[in-house]
Formats: C-alpha cells, structure tokens, sequence
C-alpha cells in the first residue's frame, strides 16, 4: 500500500510539474510585453526623480536635451507640481506610460507627455488640472510643425486659466477646426523655397521686361485705332526714358520686396542641438555595452526577458570562441529620422564602435519597427554580405514576426547568431568603408538663400513667360482693335494718315461694311423735322451706297453688305459715298475727295502733281487732301507713291483705281457727279 502511496505522490508531482511547466512557457512572451511598461516607468521614474524635467537623447534634431530649462520654466506657470517626459512617437501608450511612472515616482502632481511634435497625453494625480482641455487648446490652436515647445507652451497657459476658460478654450478650438479653419502652417520646406526662388526669378526678369515690350507695344496699338490720329498729342523725346525707367524701378521694387514677403529662414521649429545633444545617444549605448554584449534602450518596449537574454550571451559567448569568431554587440536602440545619425544605423553602429573602442560585430535592433542591420567592424566576415545581403526573415522577419507585439526578436537574433557562425570567414578582418555622415542638424533646418537654386531658371522663364504674355496681349488687342473697327470708323481728320495707297480687297471689304453700317445707324438717328440740303445730301449718298452694295433699301441685309461685293472699285465708290453721306449729317457736305488717294478723305484743294513714278511730265490737275498736297509742295517725286492703286481685275498685279473701271473712275469728279452715275448705271442695268 505504501508503495502505491509513493508511485501516485510522485505521478502527481511530475504532472504538477509538467503544468507548471507549461503555464511558464506559455506565460513567458506575455510576460515580455508585461515587463516592458514597468522597466519604462522606472528609469524614467529614477530620471524624474533628479529632475521634474526629463528629455530623450534620441531626438536631438527636432527636440535636443538643452531645452529641457526652456521645458522647466514653462512647467512653472501651471500653478502645480509638473512632471514633463519629452520621449519618441512610439515609446509606449501614453496613459498607460504616465500611470505607471506615477506610481513609481510616488509623487502627485501634472504629468505631460510630448513627442516630437507637441504634448500628447496628460494626466493629473492628487492636484486639479484640465488636463484634458489643455491637451485639446495644444493640438487644434497650432499646426502640426509648430513645435514641442510651443505646444507645451499653449498647454501651460490652458492649465493656468483654469477649468471654466480652457473648457471655452477647447470647445471655441474645436469649432474652427471643425469649420475647417485649421492653423496654417509656420513653416516652409525646401521644396516651398526652391518655388519662392523660381517665381522671383520669373517675376524679377517677366515684369520689367513685360514693361519694356508691352507699353511700347498698347501705344502703337491705340494709334492704329480709329480716331487716335485726330487725338494723338505729340510725344516729347524727352520723356523716353520714362518706361525702362519704371521698368527697372519695378525690377528693383520685387528685388528688395521678395525677402521680406518670403521672409521665412527655418524649415522647423527645431533648434540648433549642442555638440553634447549629438553625442549623448552614442555616449549612453557605448556605455552600457562595455558592460553588457546586449543593450536594451530603457525608454522603449522591451523584446527580451530574461530567460532570452540569457540565451543570447550563451550564443554570443560561443561564436567569440568560435574559429574566426569574435565580440557581438547588440543594441536595441530605435533608429529615428530625428536622431543624431538621422535613422542610419549604419552611421550609428559606427559610431558606438569609435566610442566602445572594440572590434566585433555590431548588430543594431530596432524595438519600434523591428528591423535588425549588422555591421562588421574588424571580423574575419565577408562585411558587406553580412550588411546588404542578411536574410529577409532575420532582417525584416515573416508575416507573423510583424504581427507580433516584440516582432519576434528573440528567434530573429538566435537564427543571426546561427547565421554569423556559419558565415564563411576571410582571410583578414573587413570593415565596411567609412558611412556617409548624415545631414549636418546645424544648417538642416535652414532654408537656402532666396536668391539661389530654382531663382537662376526662374529668370530664364520669366522671359518665356514675357513672350507668352506678349502673343496672347497681342492676339487679343488685335480682335480688339478689329471688332473697333468694324464698329467704328475712322475719323476724317486721321484718315489722309491712316489709309493705306496699296489696300487689299479685304481691307477695303471690312472698311466699306463698316463705313456703310455707321451711315445707316447714323441716318436713322438724325430725322430733322424739316428737310435740309445736308439731309438731302446724306439721303442721296445712302441710297447710292445700298444701291453699290446690292441692298437696295433693305437695310436687314446690311449685314451681308457688301460681302457680295468683290469688285476693288466699286467698294473704294461704296466707302467715299457712306462717308461723305456721314459728313452730311454732321453738316460738313464734300463736295471732292483727294483724287490721289479717295480714302484719304475730303480735298482742300486742286493741285497739278505727278502721277507717275518714272514719266516725271506726266502730271494731272486733282483736287488733294492736306496731306497730299503738303507732299506735292515739299516733294513732287513721293506723291506718286501715295496714288491709290487697286488689285487688277485681272488678278495680275494693280492698277490705278481711275483705271480700274466701275464706278471709281468718276470719284474724283465730285460726289455729286458719282451719285448720278451710280443712279444711271442702276437704270441701265434694269
């Protein structure tokens, strides 16, 4: 019976013990996770404990440990105790954090969390703070990169206000964030001020040169209206120089204006860390590695226990006996963008190696993402194998290493031990060659001067654009100045100066439509209650103008007129009817045109001139504008120039409008005389 006793005690001790066994092992990554948050805690705990004010040495290029005093007298505003804990995006759930530093700390007061953007969680023990209002007026009163500094700055005065003003506070930052009035931002990126510089150049080489091309360019262009010769004043010489003299007064005004409205300096809040800010990272991992192979970073999760940590020594121990082996050191250190070696841990593993002053492999975990680099710094191991050739499960590790909450880093660092004594070893030590240093963190932040990069191109476009600029003007005065002149003729004074002695079919087209529509507006506009000559006159001119046209009186085709006119001759009578009919109305009756040139308007006189370029006797008494009569005065030879000619019937050169036949040839015989045949050769033809 005893011995039944003793075989049952024993089978129940080895099932107790299978149990236990089991419940450990299953328990053990739970546990790893569970200790994460309370090693956080106490260091940081132990850190608060020295000063209220603790700042990460991970973040020297967005928060450096010397603002930790600009920190400290900003906490002295709450009116309480303040603890502040400066520490990286992904250290750990904020109030889980705060929580447990609390009650390792033992101490009450307002505990803040930033990042390195701004105050992330808050929490008060024993001491009343609208923490959560505070944390609200931070994040909706400042845009994202306005700093850590100035958030916990906005936090403090919130905190001082009291409950009642940081509740108004919150719920009024609330509402406009809501209404999509969101802060703007502080600051421009180097991408922003490469555009700054390239719209200076374009504006500093675009707009004095649009000044120098474009004014020149209108004046001409208000010549050629119809009227600007009657109105245009004489331009003094004197006064040329004023455009380029705007011209560069207005390249001088951007040249000196553009700083100050691109006035920005800094692409972030972030200031110029200390020597000290760069180094205490490496200092502090160099450090503990001297004491230990495996360094864990006590501000972030925890991957390993102990019973982990106590494999890898056993791993590390065995491949520095091994043949061709040698020291590994293995930190498990985040690697940040805001870091001293911004996020290259190549960089980082060589500089802890500087400060270790030891050869060995150095392996760099990142506890946030996972990722593991191996450097080889002295080892007879093929180095850049080792660095850019590691296995993708032990690097990055598989799908469940990413859903696991320590990213499985225990078995990734066992199956790199496993990796490296298999490594096939050289003949002598290698090392990777020097890493390229990283941005230097004192002229990172600083933006580039206005006046470089993308301004250089900017200047070449402003001249593009000016181009640009100056066909589209151009095209559009151009329709302008055509729907003017189909609207508006010109006027009598300017005619001798802006009529061409060469016009083409189409310019006397577009001339005679315009001329003829003006005259039937104007006639329907003045019906005198008596009739007079000038009204006669303008009545016969009209009614032999539509006649030339082919519109008889039907004045609802006068849009078609005299598109079905192509005869030179007859558009050049159709264009000196309408407008001596429109001087009638104006009480002006002309009674000759310029036998030179008819489009040059009424005659002044009669005059003996040359018609003839080459036959210097072939001369004809014609009655003559000023213009032309000026000319036969002055120069006898240039009058011949100024005859009218017209495109011949034939297509084959011009001719002499009086030669042209049709009803020109009796235009300078008078308007009368041209009324009359225009009636008789209606007549004759019906």
């Amino acid at each position: 019976m005893s011995t039944v006793r003793r075989v049952t005690a024993a089978v129940r001790a080895s099932l107790a013990v299978a149990v236990l066994t089991i419940l450990l092992a299953a328990a053990a990554p739970a546990h790893a996770a569970d200790t994460s948050v309370p090693v956080q805690a106490a260091h940081l705990a132990s850190r608060l404990r020295t000063d209220p004010v603790y700042v990460t040495d991970q973040l020297p290029r967005e928060v450096p440990r010397s603002m930790a005093p600009a920190f400290a007298e900003l906490a002295e505003r709450t009116g309480v105790p303040t603890y502040v804990l400066v520490l990286p995006f992904w250290s750990t759930d904020g109030t889980t954090l705060l929580d447990a530093v609390h009650d390792r700390l033992g101490r009450d007061g307002l505990y803040v969390l930033l990042d390195e953007s701004g105050v992330t969680d808050a929490a008060a023990y024993g001491v009343r703070a609208p923490t959560d209002d505070a944390v609200t007026v931070a994040s909706y009163e400042l845009p994202y990169d306005a700093g850590p500094l100035r958030s916990f700055q906005r936090f403090t005065e919130a905190v001082a206000q009291g409950p009642e003003k940081a509740a108004e506070r919150a719920e009024a930052a609330r509402d406009r964030y809501d209404a999509g009035n969101e802060p703007a931002d502080m600051y421009i990126g180097p991408s922003d001020r490469e555009n700054q510089s390239f719209l200076t150049g374009i504006a500093l080489t675009a707009v004095p040169l649009s000044i120098l091309i474009l004014v020149p360019y209108v004046r001409r262009w208000r010549r050629g209206l119809p009227g600007a010769q009657a109105r245009q004043r004489p331009v003094r010489r004197a006064r040329a120089w004023i455009v380029p003299a705007v011209a560069l007064l207005s390249a001088a005004a951007i040249a000196a204006t553009a700083p100050t409205v691109f006035d920005q300096t800094r692409s972030s809040a972030a200031p110029t860390p200390t020597p000290a800010d760069l180094t205490a990272r490496a200092d502090r991992v160099a450090a503990g590695l001297k004491q230990n192979p495996v360094y864990a970073d006590p501000e972030s999760p925890q991957l390993l226990d102990a019973r982990q940590r106590a494999r890898l020594h056993d791993r590390i121990r065995t491949f520095v006996r091994s043949d061709g082996g040698g020291p590994v050191y293995v930190a498990l250190v985040p690697q940040l963008p805001e870091d001293e070696s911004a996020g290259d841990s190549e960089l980082f593993a060589a500089a802890v190696h500087h400060r270790v002053g030891r050869d060995g492999v150095y392996v760099v975990a990142d506890p946030f993402n996972g990722m593991i680099d191996v450097v080889n710094h002295g080892l007879r191991l093929d180095s850049i194998d080792l660095y850019f050739d590691l296995p993708e499960s032990i690097a990055y590790g598989d799908e469940a290493a990413d859903k696991a909450d320590d990213h499985l880093m225990a078995e990734r660092l066992d199956r790199l031990m496993t990796h490296l004594d298999k490594s096939p070893r050289t003949e002598e030590p290698e090392a990777l060659s020097d890493p390229v240093p990283a941005p230097n963190p004192r002229t990172a932040t600083v933006l580039p001067p206005l006046f470089s990069g993308e301004f250089w191109p900017g200047l070449f476009m402003g001249a593009v654009v000016t181009v640009i600029l100056f066909v589209v003007v151009s095209g559009v005065l151009g329709m302008v100045a055509r729907a003017l002149r189909r609207r508006t003729p010109e006027p009598t004074s300017s005619l001798p100066l802006s009529q061409p002695s060469t016009p083409t079919t189409r310019f006397l087209r577009r001339t005679a439509r315009t001329e003829l529509r003006a005259l039937t507006r104007d006639f329907t506009a003045h019906q005198p209650e008596a009739a007079s000559a000038t009204h006669t006159r303008a009545a016969d001119c009209r009614e032999a103008a539509m006649l030339l046209a082919g519109v008889n009186r039907d004045t609802n085709r006068l849009a078609d007129a005299p598109t079905a006119t192509t005869d030179p001759a007859t558009l050049v009578a159709l264009i000196v009817l309408a407008r001596a009919g429109r001087a009638a109305l104006a009480d002006d009756v002309e009674d000759l045109v310029c036998g030179v040139n008819p489009l040059h308007g009424p005659a002044e006189t009669r005059r003996d001139v040359r018609v003839s370029a080459t036959e210097r006797n072939r001369r004809r008494w014609l009655p003559v504008c000023t213009r032309c009569l000026n000319a036969a005065i002055a120069d006898p030879s240039s009058v011949p120039a100024l005859l009218l000619t017209l495109p011949a019937p034939t297509g084959d050169g011009r001719v002499p409008y009086d030669e042209a036949g049709g009803a020109s040839a009796a235009v300078r015989e008078g308007v009368p005389r041209l009324v009359r045949r225009v009636r008789e050769a209606t007549v004759t033809a019906r």
